[in-house]
């Protein structure tokens, strides 16, 4: 007996921009939370992106945090694991996040394909 035909599947279309650049350039910044310089990595915010739980936001939605343990200012968890444990609304309670993610959109490198993408996709 022989298998029947499987039906073909539509390939997956990566719709988030993404940039190795912008992501190089944020990691060059202290933590955006506590200042601190060690084991920084680029978080990405989902908070407003529209991105669901299995899609990542677009690149230039991201900021620099701190990551691992006694990363932090104060030698504890790192921000990137808190924001994870507590959650985005409560992790950025009291931070403008858009304005800061604004304002690393404004002096990225990528500047101008970011202003080229946003304004279709967030008017």
């Amino acid at each position: 007996m022989t298998l029947p035909l499987r039906k073909p599947k539509k390939p997956k279309t990566d719709s988030r921009w993404r940039s190795q650049s912008h992501c190089t350039w944020l990691r060059g910044f202290h933590c955006c939370v506590c200042g601190s310089a060690t084991n920084v990595v680029v978080a990405h915010v989902r908070m407003g992106s529209g991105a669901g739980l299995s899609r990542k936001p677009d690149d230039w939605r991201a900021v620099p945090l701190c990551d691992g343990p006694f990363s932090g200012a104060d030698g504890g968890q790192g921000c990137h694991d808190r924001q994870h444990n507590v959650g985005e609304p409560s992790f950025w309670r009291g931070v403008d996040i858009e304005a800061l993610i604004d304002e690393f959109c404004r002096e990225s490198p990528k500047a101008a394909e970011i202003r080229a993408i946003r304004g279709p996709r967030y008017g």
